[in-house]
């Protein structure tokens, strides 16, 4: 029995994300049967803490946690020790105290985190504008006026996003940068249009690029832009993460600039296979990275769906 807890079901890659997970469970041809029951956090921790709770009470044999916030891991790994239950994090990392505090005991091994590397997808990022023929500084004034849009604050992976973008495209274009306006969007795709409608209105010209945590966001910002009457390519510059099928599209119409493949296959399968290595027996390692993927004009056609 494998209880899985998503953050919240309306979350674009995360939907991609719990499907995947269900169609490899069910493509297993190992002589287990999978009974695999993927619940809805709805954005509530102490929803998913009770989800949590019900799954280990119900005697599941492991658990897949997409966590709502992930300064409760202490709380979850501590509950899953506590019971013996193999626990498999994925796609919000906790803390590395949080990961450690069972080295040297016997749960050790029973517990990891399942995901890309978030400084990476900053790197990246900040590398499509970089890479750029003027760099992104549409204004030559030798520096990058931009917005920055951030998930959520707390989490791992829009804390690194947001500072390895900058801090990797200081250090690949030489040029320095202002930062006009960061908001919080909670990876929302009405959030991210109503942040940078206004910044848009409230910056006008002086904004050279618009950085997202995710494509969703990115999304919302693609269509401020465009009901502002600016031209990503042109006038304004478009990047996120994810490389959600839309904002692929946006990309081959030169709508968006970039993004960053956040492989939901490979972490989905390496999620799977950590749990049926627990269920097993296994010992697993702390962490399984999958890499991520520059996603450009110039090869977005391979990414796709034919």
């Amino acid at each position: 029995k494998v209880g899985v807890s998503i953050y919240k079901f309306d979350d674009n890659f995360m939907t991609l994300y719990r499907e995947e997970i269900a169609n490899y469970f069910k493509s297993l041809n190992d002589g287990n049967t999978y009974d695999v029951t993927i619940q809805d956090g709805k954005g509530d921790q102490a929803e998913q803490t009770n989800q949590i709770d019900n799954f280990i009470q119900q005697g599941y044999d492991v658990l897949i946690i997409n966590l709502v916030q992930s300064t409760s891991a202490a709380t979850v790994i501590d509950k899953c020790a506590t019971a013996g239950v193999p626990c498999i994090f994925i796609n919000r990392e906790p803390e590395k105290a949080d990961m450690d505090l069972y080295d040297g005991k016997d749960y050790a091994g029973k517990y990891t985190y399942v995901g890309a590397d978030a400084r990476q997808s900053g790197k990246m990022q900040g590398e499509l504008v970089a890479d750029l023929a003027d760099k992104g500084d549409l204004n030559k004034d030798g520096t990058l006026q931009y917005v920055m849009v951030v998930g959520d604050p707390e989490n791992v992976d829009a804390k690194y996003r947001t500072e390895f973008s900058i801090s990797q495209y200081g250090e690949k274009s030489g040029l320095k940068v202002e930062k006009l306006d960061e908001q919080r969007g909670d990876w929302d795709q009405a959030k991210g249009q109503e942040i940078v409608a206004n910044a848009l209105v409230k910056f006008g010209d002086k904004i050279e690029v618009v950085f997202c945590n995710n494509d969703g966001m990115a999304l919302g910002a693609a269509q401020a832009i465009n009901a502002a009457g600016r031209t990503v390519g042109k006038d304004i510059y478009l990047v996120g993460v994810d490389a959600l099928e839309e904002a692929k599209q946006l990309i081959k119409d030169g709508k968006m600039t970039g993004t960053v493949l956040n492989d939901h296959i490979g972490q989905s399968h390496t999620a799977v296979d950590a749990a049926v290595k627990a269920v097993n027996g296994d010992k697993l390692e702390k962490y399984y990275w999958v890499d991520y993927v520059k996603v450009s004009p110039d090869n977005v056609a391979e990414f796709l769906k034919k």
